[in-house]
């Protein structure tokens, strides 16, 4: 079990700088978003333990009152119940989750300000985008464990995203996950370079 902000925040760091694909294989391909959630824009990528929410579809009060506590170097996660009609999170509440210092969000629902969120290269994953405004009415919950594309996030589970997808890592498995991860980069590259040399 991790027991320490750094040691989260430093194990997600290093998963960060493996391609997702080799965590999802290290975790039995368990563990993986489904592909409706993506990168908005080309480039995204992101590593840090989750702070989660849940919301009503199409409703975005929840995410309001998570501004105050989300710790900084968190993805902020937000089960959205996969609606995609009202976008939950634009350019304005980007910023002030940058300011915060979190690090980026992964949304089962939708998103808006496409370029504007390229522009700020702040890391966004969702599952569409429209220009059509949330409601914010509640309800909501914070901090508790939520579902994305098919995946159960607990609060502090590592989050490793990037264009092929997101991987949620268990807190407690990291680690290990980690290792397995890094073993199985250095293999797919032995084979590669096995291959050119052919």
């Amino acid at each position: 079990m991790l027991s320490t902000t750094t040691e989260v925040l430093d194990l997600a760091q290093k998963l960060g700088a493996l391609p997702v694909a080799n965590i999802g294989d290290s975790m039995d391909r368990l563990g993986v978003v489904d592909s409706g959630i993506r990168a908005v824009w080309r480039g995204a990528r992101i590593a840090g333990p989750a702070f989660t929410v849940e919301v009503a579809s199409g409703d975005n009060a929840g995410i309001h009152a998570a501004l105050p506590l989300i710790t900084k170097g968190s993805v902020l996660v937000v089960n959205g119940h996969g609606a995609t009609d009202r976008a939950l999170v634009g350019e304005l509440i980007a910023e002030k989750l940058r300011k915060i210092g979190c690090i980026g969000i992964v949304i089962d629902g939708a998103i808006r300000d496409v370029g504007d969120l390229e522009e700020m290269a702040f890391p966004t994953f969702a599952r569409a985008s429209s220009p059509a405004g949330p409601y914010k009415n509640g309800p909501y919950r914070i901090q508790v464990p939520v579902a994305i594309g098919g995946v159960v996030v607990q609060p502090n589970d590592i989050v490793v995203a990037d264009r092929d997808g997101v991987a949620i890592v268990p807190s407690a498995e990291a680690e290990a996950i980690l290792h397995k991860a890094r073993d199985k980069n250095r293999v797919e590259a032995r084979t590669r370079a096995a291959i050119l040399a052919t």
